[in-house]
């Protein structure tokens, strides 16, 4: 298996932007299990599995649905 890309290293203000990003999200009404089906839906179309993994687990630990993780892609 081959390691994952060092994005901090390839594109450190691309990531920097990113977390900004979140930080902004936070400050806003947008409720805490939507903000992570957002990020599922845009770990679908990144074809990223390593975050699609992780966002899923977070949405778990929030108690979403699965219903509603599954219905992301659709």
């Amino acid at each position: 298996m081959s390691q994952r890309v060092p994005y901090y290293d390839l594109a450190p203000d691309g990531m920097k932007i990113m977390m900004e990003m979140e930080k902004y999200t936070k400050t806003t009404t947008i409720e805490r299990k939507l903000r992570e089906l957002i990020k599922i839906r845009a770990s679908q179309i990144n074809g990223c599995a390593y975050c699609l993994n992780m966002h899923t687990a977070d949405a778990r630990k929030m108690g979403e649905t699965e219903h509603r993780i599954y219905c992301v892609s659709a």
